[in-house]
């Protein structure tokens, strides 16, 4: 029997824990507090069962087991994306509903994170005695670049060995590049557009935008035939300060932006259909003819591909027009075999025919690791003996702590395929089977961290 089984004695207190930890609304750059809350909650935690804690600014932080050897780490991030809308449950508390675990951030990334800290709550209860030293790393900064663990490991050293489950199985051995920019100009200048807004976040396929518009009856009839005419999903209101228009899209994760609908690009094509250029102003002008509906970078002239990690994605995340501000936000994911910087080039040249100025938000470079490393070939191990086959290689579009890590991890779980768990949308979810499957495996794995000679 492998060791990993052992999880299952606590799962009680896991899902009570898991309760608990969902209910703090930790959303990063919005919720600070929360987000402080959170880490402290798993350090408490984890003083309780008597380890040892480390809190590096209320930033980040680990918990540790044993003191020799070589570096282990099991990196996870407590900060979770805005719950936006159209939930069927109430999104910050665990919901058991179908086989289904519900919550913002039961999947991405708290569930995963408390199972950590619960693997070695079972190592030290199981009197485990380990060759090396064994962290659980946390964040909360992972959603908004990953500063939390540059913070982290400008304190600590750069585990030898380490995986970060956000992602799913098996084995990810390469993770595109992320580009995220705001583009931005002085002033609004559309003469028929005074409003737009859609989107919290850079990193998520936005499913709600609304667009304010002064103009006449022959404006507000064309407008409601084209609507008619599109795939899109509008409703038109009269207020006192002019026409809004409410478009509904669909989420989703930004790394697989095809999968939603954007509610901000439908609403920019219905209305470049009819109004001009000048008209809606520059911001609204560029995502017409750069982006428009396009997920692929085609209009940008960045449309490129490769046989390792697949093709380059873009995703308008956030638009903010008004009077004094006029913005837009976008998460550009490239292939594993590309320089970003060409990529932030010619994005900037497509801007400048607008006169919009362009920011770099965040940028991860590419994470690409070999086949037959060993930390590989561990988790490798440790999948088998749970799971019975061997865990399959692939790369992703999602951005992982891995990249933190100096070519020393990868990341591995805790969603299996073919579970739709809504990552970045609505009614975030995970198969309460799988995540206690999940929860086998990462104990294995640091089991065998722990003890094997590496």
């Amino acid at each position: 029997m492998y060791f990993g089984h052992k999880i299952l004695e606590y799962k009680d207190e896991i899902l009570k824990d898991l309760d608990k930890l969902l209910k703090i609304e930790s959303i990063a750059e919005e919720k600070d507090d929360e987000c402080k809350a959170a880490l402290q909650f798993i350090l408490k935690r984890a003083e309780e069962f008597g380890l040892l804690t480390k809190n590096i600014e209320d930033k980040a932080g680990h918990v540790q087991l044993g003191s020799g050897g070589k570096l282990c780490g099991a990196l996870t991030h407590l900060d979770v994306v805005p719950a936006g809308n159209n939930w069927s449950v109430v999104p910050y508390e665990l919901t058991r509903k179908d086989g289904r675990l519900y919550g913002r951030g039961v999947a991405d990334d708290k569930g995963a994170a408390l199972i950590n800290l619960y693997c070695l709550r079972a190592l030290k209860e199981s009197g485990v005695q380990g060759v090396n030293t064994l962290r659980a790393i946390y964040g909360t900064d992972e959603e908004k670049g990953m500063k939390d663990m540059e913070l982290y490991f400008d304190k600590e050293p750069v585990p030898d060995y380490s995986f970060t489950p956000d992602s799913e199985y098996g084995i990810c051995y390469g993770e595109k590049g992320i580009l995220q920019l705001k583009l931005t100009s002085p002033l609004h200048n559309g003469t028929a557009l005074t409003e737009f807004h859609s989107g919290k976040a850079v990193n998520a396929v936005p499913d709600t935008a609304y667009a304010l518009l002064e103009c006449n009856e022959y404006d507000d009839q064309q407008l409601m035939r084209l609507s008619d005419a599109s795939s899109g999903n509008f409703e038109f209101i009269y207020t006192i300060d002019g026409l809004m228009i409410l478009s509904r899209g669909k989420a989703a994760h930004a790394c697989e932006p095809e999968k939603g609908v954007n509610a901000a690009t439908a609403l920019v094509d219905l209305l470049s259909n009819h109004f001009s250029h000048s008209d809606l102003g520059s911001i609204c002008t560029f995502i017409d003819y750069a982006i428009n509906n396009e997920t692929n970078g085609r209009s940008l002239g960045i449309k490129m591909c490769d046989s390792v990690s697949g093709a380059l994605t873009v995703n308008v995340g956030t638009v903010k027009i008004i009077d004094d501000k006029s913005e837009l936000t976008l998460d550009i994911r490239y292939p594993v075999t590309v320089n970003g910087d060409g990529i932030l080039y010619r994005v900037t040249k497509s801007a400048e025919l607008e006169n919009l100025d362009v920011k770099v938000l965040s940028h991860l470079r590419p994470l690409y690791m070999e086949k037959d490393s060993r930390i590989i070939s561990l988790l490798s191990d440790a999948y088998k003996n749970v799971m019975g086959t061997d865990a399959p290689l692939y790369t992703t579009g999602g951005g992982t702590y891995a990249r933190k890590l100096g070519g020393n991890g990868v990341a591995f779980g805790p969603v299996f395929p073919g579970d739709e768990i809504n990552m970045h949308n609505a009614d975030e979810s995970i198969n309460e089977e799988n995540y206690f499957k999940h929860a086998e495996i990462c104990l294995e794995t640091m089991y065998k961290m722990f003890t094997e000679e590496l």
